[in-house]
């Protein structure tokens, strides 16, 4: 009888398309890496001699770049066996690319290990092309996507069809999120709400992932703040430590805008 570390009850996967999207380094030459693939989720993989110089893997294993990855293993550590440049994607820039930090910072910390979620790839596929391909100023509404669809694929995502009691959500009426219950009809906004209202309108956009209006860009900045933080358990994101670092290099505040629920007061 085969032991229980026996290879042949490894498995070996081929071909499989995924992103890198963070990596430490391993001993003396290799490199533990967390990948994000379309049809097996978030794994953890070895890249055995990877930081020597002359390996094939050094100049592949890049962030933002599609690759098609083939490993073999059991377990939450397995081994990367190859990985091929797929290309297509230009690599982000400036504002794009911490953004694009921050796409993978979500990542890690919201979806757990070897859950597939095709969906939410492709849609982190098409975050990537749209941060490198569309105006800064238009940055904010890709990421309140990305955003949402991450919540809804990994079961955080509030309803927003129904209300708290049950109640169809009205476009013209204010809602107060309420966590782990979902959306409060408002009747009467407090002196102390400070946005926290957000409109049905808003919130049907949100979930059409249409946001046309500034109101319903900064509503949903707000809302997507609030939500992540609330998964988070009030655990800062990395990313926005970068940000403020970037920040005070180039005394620039156009990335704040764009990443908003990351750097957000």
């Amino acid at each position: 009888m085969a032991g229980a570390d026996s290879p042949q009850r490894r498995k070996r996967i081929s071909d499989e398309p995924g992103f890198l999207l963070h990596r430490v380094a391993w001993r003396e030459t290799s490199l533990v890496l967390d990948v994000f693939t379309r049809h097996h989720g978030r794994i953890a993989l070895i890249a055995k001699g990877a930081r020597r110089p002359r390996s094939e893997l050094r100049p592949v294993l890049l962030a933002f770049q599609p690759l098609r990855l083939a490993w073999i293993g059991k377990g939450e550590l397995q081994t990367l066996t190859g990985a091929e440049w797929v290309g297509g994607i230009e690599a982000p820039q400036a504002q794009a690319l911490m953004c694009a930090f921050y796409l993978n910072e979500l990542l890690m910390r919201l979806l757990p290990r070897d859950d597939a979620h095709p969906q939410l790839y492709d849609a982190y596929l098409q975050a990537l092309i749209e941060l490198t391909e569309l105006e800064a100023i238009e940055h904010e509404e890709c990421l309140r996507r990305f955003e949402w669809t991450l919540l809804r694929e990994s079961g955080y995502a509030p309803d927003v069809q129904i209300d708290c009691d049950g109640a169809q959500l009205e476009a013209h009426a204010q809602y107060r999120w309420i966590p782990d219950e979902g959306f409060r009809r408002e009747h009467s906004a407090r002196e102390d709400d400070h946005g926290e209202l957000i409109d049905g309108h808003t919130l049907h956009a949100l979930g059409q992932g249409v946001l046309e209006h500034g109101i319903q860009r900064q509503q949903a900045k707000r809302l997507m703040r609030r939500i992540l933080s609330h998964r988070l358990e009030g655990r800062a994101l990395h990313t926005r430590k970068m940000l403020f670092e970037l920040q005070a290099m180039t005394r620039s505040s156009t990335p704040h805008q764009a990443i908003g629920s990351a750097a957000d007061e």
